[in-house]
């Protein structure tokens, strides 16, 4: 078990990105203290908390995208999903993004990077160390590599454990639309 476990959170930070694709209790949330007025605020869950995210049964399209400012592809896409919130915000698309920054970096990493990107789509952070038991969850698929996303709405989700370019999200996003 503590081998899986160790396994897991080396696919996590190695972040590489591989193009598969896949159909498909209790709440916990803090905001992360800030010190400064001005400062980015930051709203962090455990996957218990976390979860409502991935099952919404509205009329929105649900863009849920895995990343941390330490990988390389995720930081690449993220322009790409902010292009695609600004595109489609007033078609019921809404794009969120799920740092999987380890906590001791949100307040030097992940906040100033928020700020200094002027990240427009909502930004929450998942801190829930049993990745064995929340990552199957999100997907049975999910080998845990990052960047990963999850389009759904109340009837439909799809699965990506990939990186994508605007072109390609944007393909995957119409197929909802229609």
């Amino acid at each position: 078990m503590k081998l899986k476990v160790l396994f897991v959170a080396v696919l996590i930070m190695a972040s590489c990105a591989k193009n598969k694709k896949q159909e498909s209790g209790t709440e916990t949330t803090k905001e992360v203290e800030t010190t400064k007025e001005k400062e980015t605020p930051l709203e962090v869950y455990d996957f218990n908390g976390f979860e409502k995210f991935l099952n919404q049964k509205d009329d929105k399209i649900h863009v849920v995208n895995f990343w941390a400012t330490w990988c390389a592809p995720c930081v690449k896409e993220l322009p790409y999903f902010e292009q695609l919130n600004d595109t489609y915000k007033d078609e019921n698309v809404e794009v969120l993004l799920v740092s999987l920054d380890f906590p001791h970096m949100y307040d030097s990493k992940l906040k100033p990077f928020i700020k200094d990107r002027k990240l427009k789509s909502k930004v929450v952070a998942l801190d829930d160390p049993d990745m064995n038991t929340w990552i199957p969850k999100v997907n049975e698929a999910w080998s845990g590599s990052i960047p990963a996303t999850v389009i759904y709405n109340k009837n439909k989700s799809v699965f990506f454990e990939q990186s994508f370019t605007f072109d390609e999200l944007e393909k995957e996003v119409k197929q909802f639309l229609n």
